[in-house]
């Protein structure tokens, strides 16, 4: 008889995570995603509901896995995030990146600066330098060693969730975790 074990999250949440909710909540959900993926659309509509539920008892983290060979507006929207990170803007970025995830070239990504009062050429800049590119990286290298195979893939306290992204399936998770 063979004994599964889920893979578990290698690199620990810390100060250096995008944090949604209380440090010390008793269940943390973290989500390796890509902005141009359509089922981490999904997903992120669905932790978005279970957040608004949550009240104190969550808290959300968003790494970046760019999956630039199947999506190739990704690795420039997941850089973009990081810059808007640079400026306290990176949760703002993230809605915006799924909300519009049609609309990931370039052009667009600098309408999003401005609309959150970014300067888009400093983030052009910062596109054509890739001066954030070595963060997404060392995110995507952290997914990597915990066994992140595709997006989106969720960690709930640690451990990989291999189950469904749907509402109750992760309800049912997070109230196990808790």
């Amino acid at each position: 008889m063979r004994t599964y074990f889920a893979p578990r999250l290698v690199l620990p949440v810390s100060a250096r995570d995008h944090i949604r909710g209380p440090m010390t909540a008793p269940v943390t959900i973290v989500e390796y995603g890509d902005y141009e993926c359509p089922y981490c659309g999904t997903a992120s509509a669905v932790l978005d509901k279970l957040r608004s539920e949550s009240d104190d008892g969550v808290r959300f983290v968003f790494r970046n896995f760019p999956l630039a060979e199947v999506h190739p507006h990704a690795q420039h929207a997941a850089e973009i995030a990081e810059a808007a990170a640079s400026h306290d803007k990176f949760w703002e970025m993230h809605d915006m990146l799924f909300a519009h995830q049609d609309a990931l070239d370039d052009q667009h990504l600098a309408e999003y600066a401005i609309a959150l009062g970014l300067s888009a050429g400093d983030l052009r800049g910062a596109l054509a330098k890739h001066a954030f590119a070595p963060r997404v990286h060392e995110d995507f290298l952290s997914g990597v060693r915990s066994g992140v195979n595709g997006t989106p893939t969720l960690f709930i306290n640690g451990v990989r969730h291999d189950g469904s992204f749907d509402l109750e399936t992760l309800r049912d998770a997070v109230s196990k975790a808790a």
